[in-house]
């Protein structure tokens, strides 16, 4: 990949910016904000890591939305974060607003760029995002279950000592409360975590799972998490970048998988050199599906909130 943007030069944009240069995984990263000289100091900054981490790659900053033009991708982390206390929903109203602009400026400057959408309510963003460019749900897709995922295999980790290199989780759902962490598909090396972990204990790493963003919130109480979604983008890019033809959980259109239309989602999705290439759909048992129409039941009340508002 040749040039990737980032829009939004925040902790979680700063980041990924950081580890897309260290791993060299594309030749050419902007980064994009609307604060006079913010980019411009992030990237200056991440360049002057480049003799300690040995990578080439070409780090700028600018305010100008023209300087999207020839990105291939354009990850998408602006938006006012959330407090201790708020839900993700509840930095919709303003979060939309910026993504139209930023949408905007996308068709204009990249209209052939993929966009992977980072910015909360993430699912609901998505969706947006699909439906103000009209394109197809290969180019727009949004990050989420990669991160989810990740959290529930750290706290696995932890709680059984085992290395997080052995331990694949799966969570699907939408990018909140009411995500769906699936036990069933998640192992240690290959071994069922439940061979390990007493089902009173996991269902605690669940609710922990679902509650891993605000945890870091109280903890942190002035900054949100960035570190593990800076990390979680890169692998996506890296995914993208090199064609790998990896399927990690992330946020979909879905056109009548598990059920569902005119939404956007986490499922497990192959990622290759097209974006989102595949959506891939699980037989899920009654209860975990049902857990899933929840879960798209809270999705959807966004959704209709934003179209009863721009109808």
């Amino acid at each position: 990949m040749n040039k990737v943007a980032i829009v939004g030069a925040g902790r979680v944009g700063e980041t990924t910016a950081q580890i897309l240069a260290e791993q060299e995984i594309c030749s050419e990263i902007m980064l994009i904000d609307v604060r006079p000289d913010a980019p411009q100091g992030v990237a200056l900054d991440i360049l002057q890591t480049s003799p300690f981490f040995n990578f080439d790659t070409r780090v700028e900053g600018s305010n100008d939305p023209a300087a999207l033009a020839g990105a291939d991708l354009v990850v998408v982390t602006a938006g006012i974060p959330r407090k201790p206390g708020m839900s993700r929903s509840d930095v919709l109203d303003t979060n939309v607003a910026i993504i139209d602009a930023i949408t905007d400026d996308i068709m204009r400057h990249a209209p052939d760029a993929m966009v992977l959408v980072v910015s909360n309510p993430v699912d609901v963003l998505t969706w947006r995002v699909w439906q103000r460019t009209g394109w197809s749900r290969e180019r727009v897709f949004g990050q989420a279950g990669v991160l989810d995922a990740s959290r529930m295999a750290a706290f696995i980790a932890m709680e059984t000592g085992f290395s997080s290199r052995d331990i694949t989780t799966l969570v699907l759902g939408g990018h909140g409360d009411s995500m769906v962490p699936v036990p069933r598909f998640c192992t240690i090396n290959g071994i069922p975590v439940t061979q390990f972990i007493s089902e009173e204990r996991l269902q605690d790493i669940i609710q922990r799972t679902r509650e891993g963003g605000a945890e870091i919130l109280a903890l942190r109480k002035n900054s949100s998490a960035y570190d593990a979604p800076g990390a979680s983008i890169a692998a996506m890019v890296d995914a993208i970048s090199h064609g790998r033809k990896r399927l990690l959980p992330c946020v979909a259109i879905l056109q009548g998988e598990y059920g569902q239309k005119d939404i956007a989602m986490g499922v497990p999705c192959v990622l290759d050199e097209r974006g989102l290439a595949e959506v891939v759909a699980l037989d899920l048992r009654e209860e975990e599906a049902r857990a899933f129409r929840d879960s798209a039941a809270a999705v959807l009340r966004d959704i209709d909130r934003l179209k009863t508002k721009t109808s």
